[in-house]
């Protein structure tokens, strides 16, 4: 299959092109810094931004897909689950 868009940089405004499946770790950042979240059981998210700044975000609703920058999905205080990176 052809690919028109092959030769064209990525961005963070346009789709995201592989993702992966995050297990929250107080510990431990993810394998690479994601250009959204899938949040696929909704719940709250405790995450480390980018920036380093942590944040939490209540009552994410099942199927939510966040832009956020995200370098750590936080164990504790996070509910939401079935989480997919997207890169």
């Amino acid at each position: 299959m052809s690919d028109r868009f092959a030769s064209h940089a990525p961005s963070l405004t346009g789709p995201a092109s592989a993702g992966f499946a995050i297990v929250p770790n107080d510990n431990l950042d993810i394998a690479e810094t994601t250009r959204a979240l899938y949040i696929g059981v909704g719940g709250n998210l405790t995450v480390t931004m980018a920036s380093g700044q942590m944040l939490s975000f209540s009552s994410v609703p099942d199927g939510s897909l966040l832009p956020l920058r995200v370098l750590r999905v936080h164990a504790s205080g996070t509910t939401a689950d079935d989480i997919v990176a997207l890169i």
